[in-house]
C-alpha cells in the first residue's frame, strides 16, 4: 500500500500521505482500520523514523487519523480534504458569539475544519479541553474570558499557534489577539452618552464577576465617580421593584428581558420611567421595545479579522473597535 519511490522529487513523507490518502480514496482503507505500524513502513522503504512520523503527524494534525497509545495509528476520517484542523474554545455560545463564528467560518478556506469547544468559565473544563487535544490541531484559537491561571494550561500548546480572543489576561500579553479594551469602551461610551445619562437619578451596572470582563467594572466606575453620578453595583436584577428615574446597565440578554418584563409588570415605560442600556448589538435589540440603546463591538469584522491572521500567519496584537448605538431606551 505504501511505497516510496526515490528520486522524483517529493519529499519521502508526503509520498507516504499521499499514499494513505490514496488508500482511503480508494476504499482499501476506511474509517476505523489499522494503518501499517511506523516500524513496518520504515523497514520495508528504509526510510527513518522520524520520515513516517513527519507524515503521522500532519494526517493526524488534520484530523485523519488518530493514535491509540500501546495500540498504532487508525483511520479517523475519510475527508481527505481537509488540510488544516482548528481549535475553538469559547466561554459560552450567545447570538453575537455565533456572528464571529460564522464570520470565522465564511472568511476561511474550504479545507479548513474547525472545532468549537465550551468552557463555560469553569477552569477545570477549560484545562481539560486544552490538554486533551494538545498536539492535534494546527492552529488553537483561545477565548480565555476571566479564567485566571490560563497560561499554565495554554504553555502546553506551541507558541506560535495560539490566538487570543476577546479578552487578555496580562500573563497572556505575548500572544497573538484580537481583544476587545472594556475598560476603554464602556468609560468612552458613556461619555458620548452623559448628556442623555444625565437626566437619571442613579445608574445600576448588573455585573457577574464569575463571566462579565472586570475591565467593564473598572470603566463604569471611573466614569461614575469622574461625573459625580450616583450609581451602584449589583450581581444580578433584584426582586425588588424597579424605580422610577433609574437607568441600568445590563450585559447579557437574560438580564435585559427580565428588567423588560419587570418594567411591563410595573406599568412603566422606557425613557418615560426608567433608561436601559445594553451591552453587544444583535437583531432582537434593534426591535424590541422600540430599539435598545447598546455599547457594542463588530463580532462580524472580528471573525473576518482572526480568518484572515491565521490565513497569513499573523503574530498581531489588533484591537476591534467598540461603539455606540443610540435607541429609544435612555
Amino acid at each position: 500500500m505504501i511505497e516510496i519511490k526515490k528520486k522524483i522529487g517529493i519529499p519521502k513523507y508526503k509520498q507516504i500521505i499521499s499514499a494513505i490518502e490514496n488508500a482511503i480514496e480508494n476504499g482499501l482503507l476506511k474509517k476505523g482500520d489499522q494503518l501499517p505500524s511506523i516500524n513496518t513502513i520504515k523497514n520495508n522503504n528504509k526510510l527513518s523514523r522520524d520520515t513516517v512520523l513527519m507524515a503521522f503527524n500532519e494526517l493526524k494534525n488534520r484530523g485523519i487519523i488518530e493514535s491509540i497509545v500501546g495500540k498504532g495509528y487508525y483511520v479517523l476520517s475519510e475527508d481527505i480534504n481537509v488540510h488544516q484542523k482548528i481549535f475553538l474554545l469559547f466561554d459560552e455560545l450567545n447570538s453575537f458569539k455565533e456572528d464571529l463564528y460564522n464570520s470565522f467560518l465564511e472568511n476561511l478556506e474550504d479545507t479548513i475544519q474547525v472545532d468549537i469547544f465550551f468552557h463555560h468559565f469553569n477552569e477545570s473544563i477549560f484545562q481539560k479541553l486544552i490538554k486533551d487535544n494538545a498536539g492535534s490541531y494546527n492552529y488553537y484559537v483561545i477565548m480565555p474570558a476571566n479564567l485566571e491561571n490560563t497560561n499554565k494550561s495554554i504553555q502546553l500548546l506551541p507558541n506560535d499557534k495560539v490566538y487570543i480572543l476577546d479578552q487578555v489576561p496580562e500573563d497572556l500579553i505575548e500572544y497573538p489577539s484580537i481583544y476587545q479594551n472594556f475598560e476603554k469602551a464602556i468609560y468612552e461610551n458613556l461619555h458620548k452618552a452623559l448628556p442623555l445619562i444625565s437626566k437619571y437619578n442613579k445608574i445600576n451596572l448588573i455585573f457577574s464577576e464569575q463571566k462579565q470582563p472586570k475591565g467593564i467594572l473598572k470603566g463604569f466606575i471611573q466614569f461614575c465617580e469622574k461625573n459625580f453620578i450616583s450609581f451602584e453595583v449589583l450581581s444580578a436584577v433584584k426582586e425588588e421593584p424597579l424605580i422610577k428615574g433609574e437607568l441600568y446597565i445590563l450585559l447579557d440578554d437574560i438580564s435585559l428581558l427580565r428588567i423588560i418584563k419587570k418594567m411591563k409588570s410595573q406599568n412603566m415605560t422606557l425613557v418615560n420611567d426608567i433608561g436601559v442600556i445594553s451591552y453587544n448589538d444583535t437583531l432582537l435589540k434593534e426591535i424590541v421595545e422600540g430599539g435598545i440603546t447598546t455599547i457594542t463591538t463588530d463580532f462580524n469584522e472580528m471573525g473576518k479579522r482572526l480568518a484572515k491572521m491565521i490565513l497569513n500567519k499573523e503574530q498581531d496584537k489588533i484591537e476591534n473597535l467598540n461603539k455606540l448605538i443610540i435607541r429609544n431606551s435612555i
